[in-house]
């Protein structure tokens, strides 16, 4: 049974910084594509990044609102997925959800909720100005 797991959430200030993590059991995070994901009040979930093998190289991808600021990356030897966040804005604000590829849905783009089977239970962060 697949299980993934976030930790890091919480309150910060506009322009700190918060690094969120997702620890995943009965998966390898080596085998697919994985992603983050977040929900603000009111609004539909939405991509923040996501990261993937493309069988020469690893890639990562960001939507407009995290380039420059959000960073994803994985360790394998330790399962964990990261999505370190930088120069936080009041509008980061949401419940944040990592996300792994399954058997389905790999006609869809890693920035496409779509693609991914598995999902965490979300971490809140907050962020005040």
């Amino acid at each position: 049974q697949v299980r993934l797991v976030e930790s890091g959430g919480g309150s910060v200030q506009a322009g700190g910084s918060r690094r969120l993590s997702c620890a995943a059991s009965g998966y390898t995070y080596s085998s697919g594509s994985l992603g983050w994901f977040r929900e603000a009040p009111g609004k539909e979930r939405e991509a923040v990044a996501a990261i993937w093998f493309d069988g020469t190289q690893t890639r990562t991808a960001y939507r407009d609102p995290a380039k420059g600021r959000f960073t994803i990356s994985q360790d394998n030897a330790k399962n964990t997925l990261n999505l370190q966040m930088n120069s936080l804005r009041p509008s980061d604000t949401a419940v944040y959800y990592c996300a792994a590829e399954g058997e389905k849905g790999r006609e869809y783009g890693p920035l496409q909720h779509q693609r991914y089977t598995y999902w965490g239970q979300g971490t809140q962060v907050t962020v005040s100005s």
